[in-house]
């Protein structure tokens, strides 16, 4: 079993523990933070470059389904943004509907809203 209570006890105000990220296509597994404050109305690059000076990144789709079961109370019941493309349609965007929980695309001018996340390896 891991042990994830230094991560979990240490957090600074503001910031949640999510849970665990098992790695997948030679990624290594990591816990996951949800860092404070949100961004609304933004289409993806400002969401993403928001995350990045806050000192974080948009989550990808599992993590965005991991805040969805563990953390949805500190969320609006509105769509946020990830980090994933659409590939091969690069234009598109996935995102999470924190009110159904169902993740669908939009295109990258659509106005969402945002939350950052950090990573931190299991040791």
């Amino acid at each position: 079993m891991r042990d994830y209570t230094n991560v979990r006890h240490t957090l600074p105000a503001g910031q949640h523990y999510a849970g665990l990220i098992l790695g997948k296509n030679n990624c290594c597994d990591h816990h996951l933070v949800l860092l404070p404050d949100e961004v609304a109305e933004v289409p993806w690059g400002i969401a993403r470059d928001w995350a990045l000076a806050c000192g974080g990144e948009l989550p990808t789709r599992r993590e965005l389904a991991l805040l969805y079961a563990n953390l949805h109370e500190h969320f609006q019941r509105m769509w946020y943004w990830s980090c994933e493309t659409q590939e091969p349609r690069a234009h598109l965007v996935w995102g999470q509907n924190f009110t159904s929980g169902i993740q669908t695309m939009y295109g990258r001018p659509f106005r969402g809203r945002a939350r950052a996340v950090r990573r931190v390896p299991v040791d």
